[in-house]
């Protein structure tokens, strides 16, 4: 594939989870995120993404949030659970991006708030249609994805790189 190829980039945010006195990152998914996360699953299956490789956070509530969502998906990707998308800073993001082998189309990271919104806007240049003005008005919601186009390489990605080409969340 060349590195001219467009590749997608789909930054999805676990679905609601439990609060808990204990750790954060064991907190499990609510009964509205057991329900939201597969309606994720099955509306990126329906946008005809076709994800080559998935980077989870190892938070409890990721782990069920993809567990759940894959199960929609005809094809499940390689999926990679790294311990570092656990309270990403943008910066950091971005850099795990770049990490990404250059023969992977479409990429899917699975993480949290406020990481996958600031990223979501600062790789977006620009938007097909409302998309932009969507997600910044109305924040970045539990099971939300956004997904940001490209053309380059994985190494290539920083602020401003891609296209916001679609923004969902589970009240659209």
């Amino acid at each position: 594939m060349s590195v001219d190829t467009p590749r997608r980039i789909v930054l999805l945010r676990h679905a609601k989870a439990e609060w808990s006195q204990d750790s954060d990152h064991e907190r499990p998914l609510a009964e509205r995120g057991r329900k939201d996360a597969p309606v994720a699953g099955r509306k990126l299956v329906d946008s005809g993404i076709v994800l080559d490789l998935a980077l989870c956070s190892t938070a409890v509530r990721t782990r069920e949030t993809w567990k759940l969502a894959v199960h929609e998906m005809p094809h499940r990707p390689r999926t990679v659970y790294e311990e570092r998308l656990y309270e990403a800073s943008p910066g950091q993001l971005i850099a795990l991006i770049n990490e990404t082998p250059d023969d992977v189309h479409d990429l899917l990271v699975i993480g949290h708030n406020p990481g996958m919104h600031a990223v979501a806007d600062a790789l977006s240049e620009s938007a097909e249609g409302d998309a932009l003005a969507r997600m910044n008005r109305g924040g970045f919601p539990t099971a939300a994805f956004a997904v940001v186009e490209f053309s380059g390489s994985w190494k290539g990605v920083e602020h401003g790189v891609g296209k916001l080409v679609e923004y969902w969340t589970p009240n659209d």
